[in-house]
């Protein structure tokens, strides 16, 4: 089976906020909209920011290799290259982090890149790349 675009729909307080975030701090181009929602090409993927301002993120988290994750998130997985990329234009954006870029793991199955960082809305994502994609679902 070849890998198929994913759909994801998520809430947002600001689509004016959501619109300068995704699509210049992490350049994604738009698609189609209205007054309240957005589509954006994710690497690939279909992404909607829906106009929810009632809605607020869950700032849950669990542990992770000694790192608080939160918990719902969403994100990419990159090659190396495009994850440093994207970690050297989130810096340069000044966004903040939940998680600084690290690697993971190290040295065990499934070592990786990683990093975390929320939307203006609140909502987390995760970028990850790892140096072996045969790594992804490692036990």
């Amino acid at each position: 089976m070849s890998l198929r675009p994913f759909h994801l729909a998520f809430p947002v307080h600001d689509l004016d906020a959501a619109r300068t975030f995704y699509g210049e701090v992490l350049g994604c181009a738009e698609g189609r909209s209205s007054d309240d929602w957005i589509d954006f090409d994710f690497y690939g993927h279909q992404i909607v920011a829906h106009q929810a301002p009632g809605l607020v993120a869950d700032r849950a988290r669990t542990k992770v290799d000694s790192e608080e994750v939160p918990v719902p998130h969403f994100g990419l997985v990159l090659t190396m290259d495009d994850w440093q990329a994207m970690a050297d234009r989130l810096q340069a954006a000044g966004v903040e982090f939940v998680i600084e870029p690290t690697v993971r793991f190290k040295g065990k199955p499934g070592e990786q890149a990683t990093m975390f960082f929320r939307d203006p809305s609140g909502n987390a994502l995760e970028m990850k790349a790892f140096a072996d994609d045969a790594m992804l679902f490692a036990t």
